[in-house]
């Protein structure tokens, strides 16, 4: 432990074998980290310039393109660091205020795939009433809401871990999440009770909504003519793809601290990198090649000829 004007400092001791490797492990890193967000800048700023994608599936993907940015930017400057300093420490104030940023941003994750579930279900069952249901004020309230929301519950689990004293400084991990608890002297009961009211508030509800809003868009789609099917398909396979893209990456999130003793360490550091690269980068390209409003603004933007 160190201390410099009584702050804790923790090591981050997940870098393992990753040292032979620090300046390829750094360039690698931050080449991915400017394609991260210049592929999802780009996306952004086509809907905000464009009119005809000021409409609330193109605002909510923007808003989801925009997390996929702040939750890189709260992992790689950070990562980038740690590669090349011969310590990889972070004060204990300071992550848990990445732990923060990192869930907050992951529980407004699904609540936007959930708005975006209910905005594909007006707009497929209920057509004729989608103007009236999903106006301009009610599509900013939800992504409002989305974002504010998460983080004003996650910060009361982030003011109530940071005064729990520490009794292990090593952390093995490349980041600061959940696997901050393990460091704790006492489990804190109360904190336990919170974080499953949490899970199930900010995640679990909000995918089992998005699971029953698709359940619900398929059967009437089967019942329907073929444009309402060709529109679903159009529409909710892209939305489809990033749910299970995002799912799995919950689901490790959450498995890999009660696992972590079991997996090796170099694995346990490959899928650690992958898990923050897959998401963050198929976002944009699943929207940017799924999406036909967008990948035609993408076209003009790069004058991509096509017969």
């Amino acid at each position: 432990m160190d201390e410099t004007f009584n702050e804790t400092y923790i090591t981050l001791d997940g870098f393992v074998e990753l040292h032979k490797y620090k300046y390829l492990c750094f360039v690698i890193m931050f080449i991915l980290y400017v394609l991260i967000i210049c592929f999802n800048l780009t996306i952004v700023c086509l809907i905000w310039i464009h009119q005809n994608l000021h409409e609330p599936m193109y605002i909510f993907i923007a808003a989801l393109l925009i997390n996929s940015v702040l939750f890189s930017t709260n992992i790689y400057p950070k990562l980038l660091i740690d590669f090349v300093s011969e310590k990889q420490i972070i004060s204990h104030s300071l992550c848990v205020f990445q732990g923060f940023i990192y869930y907050s941003v992951n529980a407004s994750e699904f609540l936007l795939l959930a708005a975006m579930s209910y905005d594909r279900y007006v707009s497929i069952c209920k057509p004729l009433q989608y103007p009236t249901i999903m106006r301009k004020r009610t599509v900013c309230i939800f992504v409002v809401l989305a974002w504010t929301v998460p983080a004003c519950k996650m910060i009361v689990s982030a003011v109530l871990n940071a005064k729990i004293k520490l009794c292990n400084f090593i952390l093995k991990r490349l980041f600061c999440n959940n696997s901050i608890y393990k460091l704790q002297c006492v489990t804190s009961a109360a904190l336990t009770i919170y974080g499953v009211f949490l899970l199930l508030n900010l995640a679990i509800f909000p995918l089992l909504f998005v699971l029953f809003t698709y359940i619900r868009i398929l059967i009437i789609s089967y019942r329907s003519c073929k444009s309402v099917k060709r529109k679903a398909a159009q529409t909710c396979l892209p939305h489809l793809l990033v749910l299970i893209s995002f799912s799995c990456f919950f689901v490790y999130d959450v498995v890999i601290v009660k696992l972590e003793s079991n997996i090796p360490a170099t694995s346990n550091v490959i899928m650690t990198l992958q898990m923050i690269l897959y998401h963050p980068l198929l976002n944009p390209i699943i929207y940017g090649l799924k999406m036909k409003e967008i990948y035609k603004h993408l076209k003009m933007l790069f004058q991509v000829k096509t017969n």
